[in-house]
């Protein structure tokens, strides 16, 4: 069993940045493919930045890339996510997950199986 927990998020003014952090405890993070995903209230969850097993190979939207940077430290166990350049659309919950696959797969929810609790961050502008 998976657990993640979520850190890092906050209020911040616009064109700041924030660090957030995933901390994952059991299970197989080493070997699995992991995720940030964010959301508003009344919108679905939608993917913002995605990396494979050995952090070789990411993805990250359209919306946020050239601005976010995805990473992740296998011996710590931790994903992280830096954000830069905040905008005022960049503010939802945002949450980690984890997938079954070592690749990255689609950029959809139903394909990650563990979850954070999410953490919220909001940019003022």
């Amino acid at each position: 069993q998976v657990q993640l927990a979520e850190s890092g998020g906050g209020l911040v003014q616009a064109g700041g940045s924030l660090r957030l952090s995933c901390a994952a405890s059991g299970g197989t993070f080493s070997r699995s493919v992991v995720g940030w995903f964010r959301q508003v209230p009344g919108k679905k969850r939608e993917l913002v930045c995605t990396i494979n097993w050995s952090g070789a190979s990411s993805y990250c939207s359209n919306s946020v890339r050239g601005r976010f940077m995805i990473s992740r430290d296998n011996a710590k166990t931790t994903l992280y996510l830096q954000m830069n350049s905040l905008k005022s659309e960049d503010t939802a919950i945002y949450y980690c997950a984890k997938g079954p696959a070592s690749v990255i797969p689609g950029p959809y929810d139903y394909d990650y199986d563990y979850w954070g609790q999410g953490t919220q961050v909001t940019i003022s502008s």
